[in-house]
């Protein structure tokens, strides 16, 4: 079934976390495709092609990990899953704690939070690369979270294509 631009952009629209203008861009190139890797191609190509003022924007549209949208209930649908499948939903109190603390520190040094594909990671990895990628600097921060971002819009796709 060959599936239209708008058709496209309501089903992957939220592959890219409330960047909807990702599947915008890669429809009119892949709508009528089927092949999940060419898809993932093409909206990643968009977004690596996109100005440095919407890569930011897309970086800043990722809530923190274990941070108040979280404690808020109001993480999109995948967010809730991907964070709760690293078991972020059960940190301790020291856990928490550490989590507000690194998401702070990041925040000041960085401008935007933490991106990390957490999927299938321990809170102990999380935390281990949390502290790792803050010796970063900026330039290869921002980088590092546009190609997280990437690892977790692929693995969106892959879910969906499941479905």
């Amino acid at each position: 079934m060959t599936m239209s631009e708008s058709e496209f952009v309501a089903r992957y629209g939220g592959i890219y976390e409330h960047s909807a203008w990702v599947a915008e861009l890669a429809a009119p190139i892949v709508a009528g495709l089927t092949d999940v890797e060419r898809i993932a191609e093409v909206m990643a190509d968009c977004v690596d092609n996109a100005s440095r003022k919407k890569q930011l924007a897309l970086i800043r549209a990722h809530p923190d990990l274990v941070g108040k949208a979280q404690i808020a209930g109001e993480l999109t649908r995948d967010s809730t899953h991907e964070q709760a499948s690293a078991g972020l939903d059960q940190c301790t109190a020291e856990e928490y704690t550490r989590f507000q603390n690194l998401n702070r520190d990041y925040h000041e040094k960085f401008g935007f939070p933490f991106v990390m594909a957490v999927r299938n990671s321990s809170r102990a990895e999380i935390l281990a690369a949390f502290d790792s990628r803050l010796g970063n600097d900026p330039d290869t921060e921002f980088e590092t979270a546009l190609a997280e971002i990437h690892k977790i819009a692929r693995l969106r796709l892959d879910a969906l294509d499941q479905n």
